[in-house]
């Protein structure tokens, strides 16, 4: 099994630059990373895992038809106390 250092990777522990070095064992289907400063370890599944299924929602839903509403014109008139001089 060879440990290979990972080039700019900062430890989450000690944010030793350069300290980081990881493995994978294909056996156990797992890679793991080490620190050599300060002995911080970390193990992750190689295992692909399947995405999950978005919920739908009105937002991701394709558009139907638009909706029955009556349309109107409306006019804002501002206020004549609120002008600047």
């Amino acid at each position: 099994m060879i440990k290979r250092f990972i080039a700019g990777a900062i430890c989450p522990r000690c944010s030793g630059m350069d300290k980081i070095r990881a493995w994978r064992n294909d056996d156990e289907e797992k890679q793991f990373r080490e620190c050599i400063e300060c002995g911080y370890t970390d193990e992750q599944s190689t295992v692909i895992q399947e995405q999950p299924v978005e919920v739908a929602t009105r937002v991701n839903q394709p558009h139907v038809a638009a909706p029955d509403t009556e349309e109107s014109v409306i006019q804002f008139i501002p206020n004549p106390g609120m002008t600047k001089h």
